[in-house]
């Protein structure tokens, strides 16, 4: 063999080690044919080794998650309302065999199967619900396509509705709406402000009259309350001085009768005095325009006066005989 044979050999042979020898990145799987058909061999990351010219890596693909970014797309509500409407699908390969021969091209396929999944929910929905229910949307939408990958080895993780956009026209009505729901609400808040502002006046005229009404009992009260103190006083008052008076009036007759038991002149005297505050009295009620006047004969002044004696000396005896016992 002539020295270009051997080149041709070491050429040959130098392509086949290097051919044999496939480096796989973390995170990336590959599938390995071999003459035409999968024989089961997946290339795991690292340093793998195949045979030349018989086995040949057919697709290599990433496990990690991946994003799809779904286009905006026409959709028609239960109300007839147009709306534009756009996703983003978080999805991962699960089985890479299935994603290679279950179905063509997978991103096509996902992204196909999210428009028509996001058309059919759309449909179901008001223009009213399709922006209160978005959550309810995206676990819906995250339930059905995961069932639906499924087959194709699949795994779709999160699925999240980024614009819900009505039409031009419909804009403008709900523009309008909102405006009229504002200016509602408002006339609402003033009218209510309104009312409590009544209600407040007429709550603090009503505990105003109540407290004035308070007041004039508790003042009538304590006025009845000093008036009847004061009876009470007044009547303590001259209960006090008729006690003092009659004790006045026993002490004088006391004195008056001992005058006479000690003095026989002093009855003229007696007689005297009384007969001058009768004549004192008289004139004393004759002045009184309202009195009523009382008769009585001079005359019957010592008989008196020997009612006065009679009644002192019985009340004398006692203490006459103590002493003389």
């Amino acid at each position: 063999m002539n020295l270009f044979g051997w080149l041709v050999v070491l050429l040959l042979g130098g392509s086949g080690i290097a051919g044999s020898v496939k480096i796989i990145n973390q995170g990336n799987e590959a599938l390995v044919e071999r003459l035409g058909k999968y024989s089961g061999k997946k290339l795991e990351p690292g340093l793998n080794f195949v045979i030349p010219f018989l086995d040949k890596v057919v697709y290599q693909e990433t496990i990690r998650e991946k994003v799809l970014d779904i286009p905006a797309q026409q959709c028609i509500t239960r109300d007839n309302v147009s709306i534009t409407v756009d996703a983003v699908v978080y999805w991962r390969i699960m089985n890479m065999e299935k994603a290679y021969y279950k179905v063509e091209n997978l991103r096509l396929a996902m992204q196909n199967l999210v428009l028509t999944q996001i058309r059919s929910e759309m449909g179901k929905l008001e223009l009213d619900q399709t922006f209160t229910a978005r959550s309810e949307i995206n676990e819906i939408l995250l339930r059905e396509l995961d069932e639906a990958t499924d087959p194709w080895g699949v795994k779709v993780t999160r699925v999240e509705l980024r614009d819900i956009i009505p039409s031009k026209a419909v804009q403008e009505s709900m523009e309008l709406q909102m405006s009229a729901e504002r200016r509602k609400r408002a006339a609402i808040l003033t009218s209510e402000g309104e009312r409590e502002a009544a209600i407040n006046s007429a709550r603090g005229k009503a505990e105003a009259q109540v407290l004035d009404a308070e007041a004039r009992q508790k003042a009538a009260i304590l006025e009845a309350e000093a008036q009847q103190k004061a009876i009470v006083l007044k009547a303590q008052a001259l209960r006090q001085e008729q006690v003092l008076k009659a004790q006045a009036t026993s002490e004088a007759l006391q004195i008056i009768a001992k005058t006479l038991k000690s003095d026989p002149n002093a009855h003229e005297t007696l007689q005297f005095l009384l007969a001058q505050g009768y004549l004192e009295m008289g004139a004393i009620i004759g002045k009184s325009g309202s009195s009523k006047v009382m008769f009585m004969d001079p005359r019957t002044i010592p008989a008196t006066i020997e009612g006065i004696r009679s009644i002192v000396g019985d009340s004398d005896e006692p203490n006459s005989n103590h002493l003389g016992g």
